[in-house]
């Protein structure tokens, strides 16, 4: 119980940083999405202290006479950046914000190296996996180099092959991604899935 205590209060400590960044305390740094929309301000030592990437952006940065105010995330949308600031200042997002915009996050924890939102997206992913969704899950575990993922998704594949090779999203995936196709249909036959 003691722990559980002492678990709680230290969830409180931390929320301070979120309620830093929501209410731009002394923010040192604006983060401007690539694809449209205002930028965001953060924090220079949060975004350092999270990704060993954005350390070195910002290390490079200060290298230079005069060092910048802002750097841009050119592969994310302005609500996916926010999502993406909140989870580091927070450690966790809410099931709705992780819904939406689970594969931008999944690929920029793998750019920006952030391991924990890396791992948080897999859960998700693995939890929700469907065959409405398992061959984009299989495409974002291929680019992100997740093998856990990877492997657990072509595995579920491979069980429900005939549902989802007669679905439409299917000849899309396969002119999308010749080489999961292959790895798709070795495993199926391997298996001996119809």
């Amino acid at each position: 119980m003691e722990q559980f205590n002492q678990q709680k209060q230290d969830l409180v400590f931390l929320r301070g940083f979120v309620a830093a960044f929501k209410e731009q305390i002394h923010t040192d740094i604006l983060v401007t999405p690539g694809r449209h929309g205002p930028p965001i301000p953060a924090h220079k030592s949060v975004l350092a202290a999270r990704s060993e990437i954005f350390k070195n952006m910002l290390e490079c940065d200060e290298c230079k006479e005069a060092p910048s105010k802002s750097i841009t995330i050119t592969d994310l949308k302005h609500e996916e950046l926010e999502c993406l600031l909140e989870f580091l200042y927070s450690g966790s997002l809410g099931v709705e914000k992780l819904e939406k915009h689970v594969y931008a996050l999944s690929q920029a924890a793998d750019k920006y190296m952030i391991p924990h939102l890396l791992k948080h997206c897999e859960r998700y992913l693995l939890s929700s996996l469907s065959t409405c969704n398992a061959l984009q899950t299989l495409e974002i575990a291929d680019t992100c180099s997740n093998h856990t993922l990877k492997e657990t998704t072509l595995d579920f594949l491979v069980k429900n092959i005939d549902r989802v090779v007669s679905s439409p999203k299917f000849e899309a995936f396969v002119h999308r991604s010749p080489h999961l196709t292959v790895q798709l249909v070795t495993r199926a036959f391997a298996n001996g899935a119809k």
